[in-house]
């Protein structure tokens, strides 16, 4: 890549994250900057970007519950959402025909619904960039986000089948077929790896090879069998750990996919107003999407949460904008004002994820006037009971911790995890434990306001921003006990006391005391039998 891209990206998306705003909105800024002194679309830089959308979406696979794309509100919400959008998104364009503006004239109906059903789709790379930025991927608002843009995505490759005219091989069901038959295959090669750049070798085996380049020998989408391949892979329990090694070469190669959009260039001053009319068009699509998301029973936060995650326009958009450009339906300036109203929307919608939380306590109480009577399984409140002592993380130590305070303080002990099977294990063994997941921002607005009696809060998983979060939560809202925490490492200590914990301790250090005392308490050491061996060499002597 050409240092001086790589120089103005990096320049604009550090000064973009010195703004608070995701160095995203940089990298499309030196897009935009770089075509104004001469630069275009490079071959390889497209390239790389076709890769990160394509590891991407292995990656989302990987973190991919299939069920949670049966629910209704994931693809009856994407599918309503669609046909409505689509249709007065269609109407408004055909009308613009008529309005006098340069790029909407000539359009027809057909025309306009195809371009409208390109504005229907959004952007699965930046709502994952958004949910992963802010911690919130496995919230309720996250899951129902990618839950709609999986729905989308598989859409738009029935569309893309069926407008070609191409249709997949024969082979293509044997290849189907054969990807469970191969599970247990991949299962072994994932258990024997190792941790490192195997590891990471074998994740981009699978999303490239046995993945994209084996869906598009048999005539799928490539993309397709990259999710396909992550949600076969995402029940292994190193999946977690081999989404984290692609990490990094994932978010490099989606710095080409942003800058590769700014190069798109600005049109003409009329076209450069069309695309702001589009982008003006937005609030009708979030607002349908929060209307629709509402009707399904989720809550007015978690249906704002959503609608921001998805106010933008998708990459899609410029797909279909190059098919009927392709058939003479279009102007091919109209692929560049689709790329600008592309950027616009992610500029627009950066800092609504990034304020998400403060613009809904500003605007909540009329927001929840839309809300269902009923309320989603996943949002009822949290029971509150006579509980003085939450141990948060329900692992090993959360239950040893568990059972020691209830020995000695009677039922005052409530375990929390996020966990189902875990939960369901500690009930079994007579603990109480409630499900929930602490590192959700609205798990802690479903808690009931001043009916809580705890007096100690113990953090006991192992993920140091989940802890830090809690505190922060718990901080905020002016928790009077006491809370205490475990440590990984001795430096975590010292985090920990700075953002708020009363005491913390490293876990490995304690183990090693409990250790020796549970030593002397059950094996009678004979006086004498460690006495201290006497060394042949001075201390002077040693340098």
């Amino acid at each position: 890549m050409d240092p001086i891209i790589l120089t103005v990206a990096f320049t604009l998306g550090y000064l973009a994250h010195r703004a608070s705003l995701p160095p995203m909105i940089g990298f499309l800024l030196a897009g935009l900057g770089l075509n104004l002194l001469g630069y275009t679309t490079d071959p390889i830089l497209a390239q790389i970007a076709e890769f990160g959308v394509t590891l991407l979406l292995f990656t989302i696979g990987l973190k991919l519950d299939i069920k949670n794309l049966f629910k209704p509100e994931v693809w009856a919400g994407a599918s309503i959402h669609m046909v409505l959008t689509t249709a007065l998104f269609g109407l408004l364009l055909f009308l613009l025909s008529h309005s006098g503006l340069q790029f909407f004239l000539g359009l027809d109906m057909t025309t306009a619904m195809l371009v409208a059903f390109g504005l229907s789709f959004s952007s699965t790379v930046f709502a994952v960039k958004v949910l992963e930025g802010n911690g919130r991927m496995d919230s309720l608002n996250g899951r129902t986000a990618i839950g709609i843009l999986i729905i989308q995505d598989l859409i738009a490759v029935v569309f893309l089948t069926i407008s070609a005219g191409k249709m997949p091989s024969p082979y293509a069901i044997l290849v189907l077929a054969a990807l469970p038959l191969a599970r247990a295959l991949i299962f072994r090669m994932m258990d024997r790896v190792g941790h490192g750049e195997l590891q990471l070798a074998l994740g981009m085996f699978l999303t490239f090879v046995v993945g994209a380049a084996l869906f598009d020998l048999v005539g799928l989408k490539a993309d397709l069998g990259a999710l396909i391949m992550g949600v076969l892979v995402a029940p292994h329990k190193r999946a977690k750990e081999l989404a984290n090694s692609l990490l990094s070469v994932k978010e490099l190669m989606l710095i080409a996919f942003f800058i590769d959009i700014g190069l798109a260039g600005l049109p003409g001053w009329s076209g450069f107003m069309a695309s702001v009319v589009l982008v003006l068009m937005l609030p009708l699509k979030m607002a349908l999407y929060f209307f629709i998301l509402s009707r399904f029973k989720l809550s007015a936060r978690s249906s704002f949460k959503s609608t921001m995650n998805l106010s933008n326009y998708s990459e899609f958009g410029l797909i279909v904008c190059y098919m009927a450009v392709s058939t003479g339906m279009l102007d091919k300036q109209w692929l560049v004002v689709m790329a600008i109203a592309l950027s616009l929307s992610f500029v627009a919608a950066s800092p609504l994820n990034k304020f998400g939380d403060r613009i809904y306590e500003r605007f909540g109480d009329l927001l929840k006037k839309f809300e269902s009577k009923e309320r989603h399984p996943e949002e009822k409140p949290v029971p509150v009971g006579d509980w003085r002592i939450a141990i948060v993380g329900m692992g090993r130590i959360g239950s040893g911790a568990y059972d020691v305070f209830r020995k000695q303080y009677g039922d005052v002990v409530v375990g929390l995890d996020y966990d189902p099977a875990s939960v369901a294990q500690q009930k079994e063994e007579g603990r109480q434990v409630l499900l929930g997941d602490v590192t959700d921002p609205d798990y802690w607005h479903r808690l009931p306001r001043g009916k809580s009696k705890l007096k100690m809060v113990i953090l006991a998983m192992p993920c140091m921003d989940a802890k830090l979060y809690v505190t922060s939560v718990l901080k905020k809202n002016n928790f009077p006990g006491t809370i205490a925490s475990v440590a990984m490492f001795d430096d975590e200590i010292n985090t920990l006391l700075e953002a708020g914990v009363d005491t913390a301790f490293n876990v490995y250090t304690e183990a090693g005391a409990g250790l020796a005392n549970h030593i002397k308490e059950n094996i009678t050491l004979e006086d004498g039998m460690f006495s201290p061996v006497v060394s042949s060499v001075s201390p002077k002597s040693v340098k």
